[in-house]
C-alpha cells in the first residue's frame, strides 16, 4: 500500500491499514470527526494527543485523551474514536503497526478495566517531556520515508514505511514514544499487593508456558482447591487463570517466532497449544496476523 492510496483522514467506512505495515500520520480534526470500526483493526493503533480532546472506545472500554495522553488500541476488537463532544478540535499523532511483544510489560499497568479489551491509556506525559515525545514522533514519520539516503522532506501527511529498514527505524521511534510515556506517566492507582499464591502461580506459568497447566494443577501447586484458586486469581488479577495462561503462551510464542528458526507447528507445541490450527487462530486474533506472517515480518529483507 502506498500513502497515495490512503485517505487524507480516515472516514467511517475506511478500513484500517493491512497488518504488517507501519503507517504514520498527524491529524488536526474539528468537531464532528470520528471513525467507527465495528470489526476493529488488523493492526495496533497508537495515538498521542498534542491539542484539543478526543474520545476513544475499544470493546466495552472508553477513555478520553487530552494533551500529553498516549492511547494504544490492540487489534481485533471493535473500536471507535472521535473528537470529544464539546471540544473544538483534536490534534494528534497516530500510527498503525505491529507492536513489538517487548512493549506489553510497559503497557500492562495502563490497561483499562484490567485489560480484556486491549485499551491502554497512558498519561498525561509530563510537560517537560513533550518536546522529546514530539521529536520521537517526527523521527518516526521521517524514518518511515527513509530509502537509504537522505530522508526526503515532506509535510506531516500520511506515510507508509516501505522496506525492512524504514519499517524497523519507524518502529524504533514508536518504541521510544511508548517507553517515554509509560516510564514517565503516573500509572492508575495500583491494586493491593497480590496474594503470594497468585504470584507463585503467575511465576509458574511464565517459567514453563508450554507445560499442560490447568486450574487444578496450578491450584495444587499453591495448596488451594481449584474453585478457591480460580476465584482468588480472578479477583486479584481481573481475569481467569486460563486467560492469563493464554496471554503468557502468546508472548512466549511471539518471542520464539522472532528469535528461533522453528516451524509454526513447533512453536505451537513449545508454547503449549494443542494444535497449530488453534494457535494460528488465537495468535491472529491477538496480533492481527498469522504466525508465519509475523515471523516473516521480523526477518530482514535480503537485497542484492
Amino acid at each position: 500500500m502506498r500513502a497515495d492510496d490512503l485517505p487524507g483522514t480516515a472516514g467511517p467506512a475506511d478500513p484500517s491499514p493491512p497488518p504488517g505495515l507501519v503507517v504514520v500520520g498527524h491529524f488536526d480534526e474539528g468537531a464532528g470527526y470520528g471513525v467507527d470500526r465495528p470489526q476493529g483493526s488488523d493492526s495496533w493503533l497508537i495515538t498521542w494527543t498534542t491539542g484539543g480532546r478526543g474520545r476513544l472506545r475499544q470493546g466495552g472500554s472508553e477513555t478520553r485523551a487530552g494533551a500529553g495522553d498516549l492511547v494504544v488500541l490492540a487489534p481485533g476488537v471493535p473500536h471507535a474514536y472521535a473528537v470529544e463532544p464539546g471540544a473544538r478540535h483534536w490534534r494528534f499523532w497516530w500510527a498503525h503497526c505491529q507492536a513489538r511483544p517487548s512493549w506489553t510489560p510497559w503497557l500492562r499497568p495502563y490497561a483499562t478495566d484490567d485489560g480484556p479489551d486491549g485499551l491502554y491509556a497512558i498519561g498525561p506525559v509530563p510537560a517537560a517531556l513533550h518536546d522529546r515525545m514530539e521529536g520521537a514522533w517526527r523521527r518516526t514519520h521521517a524514518d518511515a520515508r527513509w530509502t537509504g539516503g537522505e530522508t526526503p522532506a515532506g509535510e506531516l501527511g500520511i506515510v507508509v514505511a516501505h522496506g525492512s529498514a524504514a519499517r524497523e527505524l519507524a518502529l524504533c521511534g514508536l518504541e521510544e514514544a511508548v517507553l517515554l510515556a509509560a516510564a514517565s506517566a503516573r500509572p492508575p492507582a495500583a491494586p493491593p499487593g497480590l496474594d503470594d499464591r497468585v504470584r507463585r502461580a503467575q511465576a509458574r506459568m511464565a517459567a514453563d508456558p508450554g507445560a499442560p497447566h490447568t486450574v487444578r494443577s496450578l491450584a495444587a501447586e499453591v495448596a488451594l482447591s481449584p474453585s478457591r484458586f480460580a476465584h482468588l486469581f480472578t479477583e486479584q488479577v481481573g481475569h481467569s487463570p486460563m486467560r492469563a495462561l493464554l496471554e503468557t503462551r502468546l508472548r512466549h510464542a511471539a518471542r520464539l517466532l522472532e528469535g528461533a528458526d522453528l516451524s509454526v507447528e513447533r512453536v505451537a507445541s513449545a508454547s503449549g497449544f494443542a494444535s497449530a490450527f488453534h494457535f494460528s487462530r488465537v495468535f491472529r486474533a491477538r496480533h492481527g496476523m498469522p504466525p508465519g506472517a509475523y515471523r516473516d515480518g521480523m526477518r530482514p529483507e535480503i537485497t542484492s
